[in-house]
């Protein structure tokens, strides 16, 4: 069971995270310490040649990478990334993209976890680029 609600989370997304909305971005599963994240196919979303831009994956793993420290931790705003670590795998389908997140280690201070990317419909040609990202967790949370 997720440590936010989804009532709390799409409150965070309506106040303080505008740009979610703006990308479309919606999260599909969510459970304690593990989510979905999915990035429809949208024309600004996309680069030259076609293919879903890596600016707009990094963006999708990020926010997947929030969801499933706050899955882990509850509603801590402040929790921020403090390293990303993208490797771009093979050219997308020009499909909608799934971030598949799972939180590794969840530690008082730090979180690490790991995001796959593939593209929806093709999910069986493996992912499109996995990520590696940790998360500072502010002192001040309530435990």
């Amino acid at each position: 069971m997720s440590r936010i609600s989804n009532t709390d989370l799409q409150e965070l997304i309506d106040t303080q995270l505008p740009w979610v909305r703006a990308m479309g971005m919606t999260v599909e599963t969510m459970e304690e310490g593990r989510c979905r994240v999915r990035l429809p196919h949208r024309d600004e979303h996309l680069r030259p040649g076609g293919t879903v831009s890596g600016p707009a994956m990094m963006g999708l793993a990020d926010y997947a990478m929030y969801v499933g420290v706050l899955s882990a931790i509850g509603r801590v705003e402040l929790a921020v990334t403090t390293n990303l670590s993208i490797n771009f795998l093979r050219r997308p389908q020009p499909a909608a993209i799934l971030a598949d997140c799972r939180m590794i280690k969840v530690g008082r201070r730090l979180a690490y976890g790991e995001v796959f990317l593939s593209a929806e419909g093709a999910e069986d040609e493996g992912p499109v680029a996995h990520v590696t990202s940790t998360y500072s967790i502010p002192p001040d949370r309530a435990d």
